[in-house]
């Protein structure tokens, strides 16, 4: 039987690919130590996440709690399953700004290092094995904000006149010379590592941009997990704080469900070091005041809102994905979730697990 091994597998987008492609037929491997805990504290926790995967899938996923900066530990994970993992699905990372900042060492011993060691491990156990990696659309640091903005009345928004209105930002951006925060820095590095390994050695890479990555299944934080956290934070009456831009800055939301589809498109027909910008494009992207207007409407009732008006480090004001090229790549994929489809699901399954 081949094996999906999936590394961040009690998280957002990797539990997704493991009910996805467990639902294919694949064994799928998982590796999660619950660093998101650590990152963030016991509210981020991905621990039942991993337990429902447990329940649910029995004998098709296997857990290993491996920290991938462990380099024996996944030599002999790579070692005992061999060739016939036939794709790999790196999707462990620190994610967040904030964070990166107060302890720069492991931020980039977990994203740089981290995905270096599984690429290697790839290269020498499974070298045919598709690779797929999630990197973020911050690897372009702060160059967006120096796109020509308009202030609209409740979002910022591209000049229509600019090349980028129709579809957004491509993979043609410069990554360099850009204020990028750690966090940035450290997944450019393994944003280039993964071109490099399929550049270099052939290898069938796949390195995809991320915009703001959401669903149900996502941990939502104060530090990371827009929409997530948002909603827990309408539902509870929890504070929740923007920062900067007059709360309207822009973000294209992808749901973890259009992601996966995506991936599955690659591994059935690989390409060597692709990158794609992937998001929510324009079919699916809000700011945080239209967010927060249709969470109040979800829930019935205003939220708790505070502004604050230093923004983050390295912060887009405006970021939509030009899906452009995946698209002409794969033309059989379709996004099924826009912003309230995606708002919708999240409202209903915390309205559960908070009843």
């Amino acid at each position: 039987m081949s094996i999906c091994l999936v590394t961040g597998s009690a998280g957002l987008i990797g539990s997704e690919a493991v009910r996805w492609f467990a639902g294919k037929g694949m064994d799928i491997v998982g590796v999660d130590n619950d660093m998101r805990a650590t990152f963030f504290g016991d509210e981020a926790s991905t621990r039942w996440n991993r337990d429902r995967l447990e329940k649910e899938l029995g004998r098709k996923y296997t857990h290993h709690n491996i920290d991938i900066r462990n380099v024996d530990a996944l030599q002999t994970l790579f070692k005992k399953y061999g060739s016939r993992i036939e794709l790999v699905i790196h999707t462990a990372a620190q994610p967040s700004h904030d964070w990166a900042a107060r302890d720069p060492q492991t931020d980039f011993g977990v994203n740089a290092n981290g995905t270096l060691n599984m690429l290697e491990c790839t290269r020498q156990f499974c070298p045919e094995a598709v690779f797929i990696f999630t990197s973020t659309n911050k690897v372009y640091g702060d160059a967006p904000n120096s796109l020509p903005l308009v202030e609209l009345e409740t979002r910022w928004e591209i000049d229509s006149a600019h090349p980028y209105y129709k579809e957004g930002i491509p993979e043609s951006m410069s990554i360099d010379q850009s204020k990028h925060s750690l966090f940035g820095v450290s997944k450019v590095a393994a944003d280039v590592l993964a071109q490099e390994y399929g550049r270099y050695f052939g290898m069938k890479t796949a390195i995809f941009r991320g915009g703001c990555l959401t669903g149900p299944m996502h941990s939502g934080t104060e530090l990371h997990g827009f929409l997530a956290y948002l909603m827990k934070c309408a539902i509870t009456g929890r504070k929740y704080s923007i920062y900067g831009y007059k709360g309207k800055q822009v973000r294209d939301n992808i749901h973890s469900r259009d992601l996966i589809a995506c991936f599955d498109e690659v591994f059935r027909a690989p390409r060597v070091a692709e990158v794609y910008n992937i998001g929510g494009g324009r079919f699916s992207n809000c700011s945080m005041q239209e967010a927060i207007r249709m969470c109040e409407e979800l829930t019935g009732k205003p939220m708790n809102v505070e502004y604050t008006e230093t923004n983050r480090i390295g912060d887009h004001i405006w970021y939509v994905s030009d899906l452009s090229k995946f698209k002409a790549h794969y033309p059989a994929w379709k996004q099924q979730y826009d912003v309230p489809r995606i708002l919708r699901e999240i409202h209903e399954f915390t309205a559960a697990e908070k009843a």
